[in-house]
C-alpha cells in the first residue's frame, strides 16, 4: 500500500460520473480551507470494459484506442481525459480548475463532452488557452499522463468514482449522492467518511433499501 505524497489526498475521477462530480465539489471546498488534494483519472470505460473482466491487470486500456471510436462514452470520455491532462500540464491549481468547470458544465450545465465544452471549460478555468491548445497537440505524451494515471488506479484496486486514496494509502469509493459546497457541511461529511473507513468496524459497504430513503431528521 503506496502512501500519497506529503499529506495529500488523491482522488480519482471520470468525467462522465455524476458522483465523482460530488466528490470534486467537496474536495474542492475542502482545498480552500488548506487541505491537499490531487486529482487524478480513472476510466469507467476501461474498468467496465467486457475484456478487462476477471482479469488482475487491465488487458483493454483506454488509452489504446483512437479519438472518435467506440461506444457513445469511450468516444467523449477519451478526448475528455486527453483536454484535462493538457490543462494539468500548466499546474495544479489550474487542473483544478479546468476539472471543476469541465464537471459542471457537463452535470450542472447539461453539456455534452465535446470540443465546444472542453473549450468552454479552458476558458472558464482561466488557462493559457495557447499554451493549452498547443499541448493538446502532444497527444502521445497527453496519452501516457493518462496511461500512468490508468495503471496507478488498477494497481490500487479502484473500480468506480471517486475513489479517494488517503495520505496512509488507504483508500475507498463514495457514492455521493448529495452536493456539498458549503464548508462546514463539506468538512462535516468527509470527517464522517474518513472515520468510516478508519473504523475498526470494517464496514464495506452501505447501501440504502430503495423504498427506505434516508431520515432527513
Amino acid at each position: 500500500m503506496t502512501a500519497s505524497p506529503s499529506g495529500t489526498t488523491e482522488v480519482y475521477v471520470d468525467f462522465l460520473c455524476p458522483y465523482a462530480w460530488r466528490g470534486v465539489e467537496l474536495a474542492a471546498v475542502l482545498r480552500e480551507g488548506g487541505e491537499a488534494f490531487r486529482v487524478r483519472h480513472f476510466s469507467l470505460t476501461q474498468g467496465n470494459h467486457p475484456e478487462n473482466a476477471g482479469q488482475a491487470t487491465p488487458v483493454w486500456w483506454l488509452t489504446d484506442q483512437p479519438l472518435g471510436e467506440g461506444d457513445r462514452f469511450q468516444r467523449s470520455g477519451l478526448p475528455a481525459f486527453l483536454a484535462a491532462q493538457a490543462a494539468a500540464r500548466q499546474g495544479e491549481e489550474q487542473a483544478w480548475a479546468y476539472t471543476l468547470a469541465l464537471f459542471r458544465a457537463h452535470h450542472d450545465g447539461k453539456r455534452p463532452l465535446e470540443e465546444a465544452t472542453f473549450v468552454q471549460a479552458a476558458g472558464e478555468a482561466g488557462l493559457d488557452m495557447d499554451r493549452w491548445a498547443s499541448d493538446r497537440q502532444d497527444e502521445s505524451g497527453l496519452r501516457a499522463s493518462l496511461r500512468g494515471d490508468l495503471a496507478e488506479a488498477a494497481d490500487i484496486g479502484v473500480f468506480g468514482t471517486p475513489t479517494f486514496v488517503l495520505p496512509d494509502g488507504s483508500a475507498a469509493y463514495y457514492r455521493f449522492e448529495n452536493l456539498a459546497r458549503d464548508p462546514e457541511t463539506a468538512r462535516r461529511w468527509w470527517t464522517l467518511y474518513r472515520e468510516v473507513l478508519g473504523s475498526g468496524a470494517g464496514i464495506a459497504t452501505i447501501k440504502r433499501a430503495k423504498n427506505r430513503p434516508a431520515n432527513k431528521a
